[in-house]
């Protein structure tokens, strides 16, 4: 019988290969706890993100935690080739510049340290239960507390061979690398000392009564406190003689010697609070909670946002050509140019969980209220008549009816939010998470698993059949299959919701926050990452070329020429849409399945024959790299293959089929 050979060749993308994902500038915010620099590079502590690296002064930040599994940073150290950074998990060490770093906890009791300070080769470290010492580099450690009476050590600071410490109970003072201390608070006791600065033969201390100053032999404190309003004084330094204070509401700066204080925020939209302060030459850069890290480049006189792209992305939505976004903490931020800029929007509430689109009407489902804006997000107003719910986690609409899922259900309007109506026919009382839509079909992710109804909420039915959990965290519909986002992966069910199937196939079995359907593929943003399907469910690719590793996916939306995900501390990134374009990952024809492809570590054939079938896999030199048999599936490890494009020929009693692959 004469073969016939069958030439198949699936169109690639060649870009997908290459493309990556690239941080959007900004939202810019964050909590930063600590600054220091090292040559040309500036580190920054941050609270709950880890630590970030600069080499153009604040221009551009990328973000270095291999290795440091706390990334709540209160104090970092430079100590010869060495950054040591401390924080509420313990010490960690990095000798390369920021690019790994170790635990360094031998001998450390406390895992809670609140700054540090170097003498020499001796390292301290003041925590929450007193100061210790290393001598080594940190590869042991010792307290060293005889006379330390209050032992949270909130600062260190050093003079020559003196170490100071603020505690909670005053200043302390060793002469002997921390053998003994002596407490030097006359004036200044049962005051929670958060700073110190030494500035030529003064000692300055930042307290909860505002700002003290002594000699160095802090013998005697006197208060400077006229003209600051708040007196919760958490950072100093100085700029030759004019000194700067971060307080709780805002940051202040004083020309004679603390005589005077004035605010000192023109471009600081807001009275933050300051939390750390450092100066470089003429260069000051404060660290704020919740509101990123300024520069001020005129001794104080203005200051710009300088970027620390480190907020949490909770929502994202598009109207027209503006993206919106949900900011944990924060509130909402917009941007009109694909976000190359974003502006800070009067925000409805600090937690904005969900953003839907109906009209001119943007509605914002907050931790406390349903918001409207009729303004692109200048001004929110209220909408919560009937909605007897405290927190809306999500916001769907279809023409006039706009559904809530609450803490107590689900709402639904049908007048713009003027009133509300419980729908929770069939409903205990739930969270409900998420919510999609199709025709009249309404689908609710609970924390009881799904529900769905036919008839525009008026009552719901429960399905739970083969789910690995309860939490419904995201929900989408795509045609007849229904997606669902879970503590254990993805899951779909084609009968509403009554039975649901895990998938596997190339995605791991992690938390999914988010699904998002477009243009037939499904984005399924989980807590390591994207991963994308172009066969409704049936196998997954990786989408995560550009993102560091394990970044946690909260949102995701596209407007048309991007697709936009929302993180878990780096804030909003994108990709361009035409990446994605005539891909297959997996393609189906002749009775013979490939994928995925392009393939990373493993590529399944499977075909529908139960006779053993050769295969071979050539390179595009026309080498023959591999030969097998398989009998209906295979799975050959391609970890080993050079990345590039690969034939794959398997032949039977009457064809020879050719497909291509591509190895990335």
């Amino acid at each position: 019988m004469k073969k016939i050979i069958i030439l198949v060749f699936a169109i690639f993308t060649i870009s997908f290969a290459n493309a990556q994902w690239v941080q959007t500038k900004g939202p810019y915010s964050g909590s930063i706890s600590t600054v220091i620099h090292n040559g040309s590079t500036i580190f920054a502590g941050t609270n709950g993100q880890g630590i970030f690296m600069s080499t153009n002064n604040g221009q551009s930040w990328s973000q270095i935690n291999n290795g440091l599994t706390n990334l709540y940073v209160q104090t970092i150290l430079l100590s010869g080739t060495n950054i040591f950074a401390g924080t509420q998990g313990g010490m960690f060490v990095s000798a390369n510049n920021g690019s790994s770093w170790t635990a360094i906890n031998n001998g450390l009791t406390a895992t809670n340290i609140l700054s540090t300070a170097i003498i020499g080769s001796n390292i301290f470290a003041g925590t929450n239960i007193g100061v210790f010492l290393s001598t080594n580099n940190g590869v042991i450690w010792a307290a060293v507390n005889t006379g330390l009476t209050n032992t949270i050590v909130n600062s260190l600071i050093v003079k020559d061979t003196n170490l100071f410490a603020g505690t909670n109970d005053g200043v302390y003072l060793t002469t002997n690398n921390g053998t003994n201390w002596n407490a030097i608070n006359s004036g200044i006791q049962s005051v929670h000392v958060y700073s110190l600065l030494i500035k030529d033969t003064i000692f300055y201390a930042g307290t909860n009564y505002g700002v003290f100053l002594s000699g160095l032999n802090g013998a005697n404190w006197t208060i400077h406190n006229t003209g600051l309003t708040n007196l919760n004084v958490y950072s100093l330094t100085n700029i030759d003689s004019i000194l700067f204070a971060g307080t709780a509401n805002g940051l202040f700066k004083s020309t004679n010697n603390a005589t005077n204080w004035s605010l000192a925020i023109n471009g600081i939209s807001i009275n933050p609070t300051v939390k750390s302060l450092y100066a470089i030459s003429s260069n000051i850069f404060a660290g704020t909670i919740e509101f990123g890290l300024f520069l001020s480049t005129d001794l104080g006189t203005n200051w710009v946002n300088i970027g620390l792209p480190c907020l949490s992305a909770i929502s994202l939505a598009t109207k027209d050509s503006i993206i919106f976004t949900g900011i944990v903490g924060i509130g909402m931020a917009s941007s009109t140019d694909k976000g190359d800029t974003w502006q800070k929007l009067t925000e409805p509430d600090s937690y904005v969980n969900s953003i839907v689109v109906g009209g001119s009407e943007i509605y914002a489902g907050t931790g406390s209220n349903v918001y409207k804006s009729v303004n692109n997000g200048l001004t929110w107003n209220a909408v919560n008549n009937g909605l007897n719910a405290s927190k809306t986690y999500s916001l769907a609409i279809r023409d006039s009816n706009l559904f809530a899922g609450t803490d107590n259900n689900v709402f639904l309007t049908t007048n713009k939010g003027s009133n509300w109506t419980q729908m929770s026919n069939g409903m205990i009382s739930y969270n409900t998470y998420s919510l999609a839509i199709k025709d009249s079909s309404i689908y609710a992710g609970t924390d009881n698993a799904s529900f769905y109804s036919s008839n525009n909420g008026l009552s719901w039915l429960h399905g739970y059949y083969g789910i690995g959990g309860t939490d419904i965290y995201s929900i989408a519909v795509n045609g007849t299959t229904i997606f669902a986002g879970f503590d254990q992966g993805v899951y779909k069910s084609i009968n509403n919701g009554t039975n649901w199937y895990a998938l596997t196939n190339g995605i791991p079995s992690i938390k999914v926050s988010s699904i998002y359907i477009y243009g037939g593929k499904i984005f399924a943003g989980t807590i390591s990452g994207v991963y994308i399907s172009y066969d409704n469910g049936s196998s997954w690719l990786s989408l995560n070329d550009g993102l560091p590793s394990n970044t946690s996916i909260l949102s995701i939306t596209n407007d048309n020429s991007n697709l936009y995900i929302g993180t878990d501390g780096l804030s909003v990134w994108k990709r361009p849409l035409s990446d994605l374009t005539g891909i297959q990952d997996y393609i189906s024809c002749n009775n013979i399945k490939i994928y995925p492809n392009p393939a990373k570590d493993n590529l399944t054939i499977e075909t529908n024959s139960t006779k053993e079938q050769r295969l071979e896999i050539i390179n595009l030199l026309g080498q023959t790299i591999y030969t097998s048999s398989i009998n209906k599936k295979a799975i050959i490890n391609t970890s080993a293959f050079a990345n590039g494009v690969y034939i794959l020929k398997l032949y039977t009693d009457i064809e020879t089929l050719v497909r291509k692959f591509v190895k990335q």
